[in-house]
């Protein structure tokens, strides 16, 4: 008999962290508080954020894996500041769907 051992399913996600200047920070992670303690108190977290403490998570988004999670990072970080305040607060207003890059089965 063969014996399988299944991993727990990862899911990545995107964040827009805001600084304490006001500036926002995008990323991925497997894990949002984490992450946001690194950026706060160790030097794990970005060297752009270690300048800007404390940071707090203003936008996450889930996505299907790390290269959607990641293509997901660089589209956002390519938006004006003016749409990814939208996309704040489009967050706190509804709900969507989780980011659909890359490959899925359906």
């Amino acid at each position: 008999m063969t014996r399988h051992t299944m991993k727990s399913p990862t899911h990545w996600q995107v964040y827009i962290l805001q600084c304490a200047d006001g500036s926002y920070y995008t990323g991925v992670t497997v894990d949002i508080a984490r992450r946001v303690h690194e950026h706060n108190h160790a030097k794990l977290g970005a060297k752009y954020t270690r300048a800007r403490r404390p940071v707090k998570v203003v936008y996450s988004e889930a996505c299907i894996d790390r290269s959607a999670a990641c293509k997901r990072e660089a589209a956002i970080k390519k938006l004006p500041r003016s749409a990814k305040v939208a996309l704040i607060a489009s967050q706190s207003n509804e709900v969507g769907p989780p980011c659909q890059h890359g490959t899925s089965s359906s």
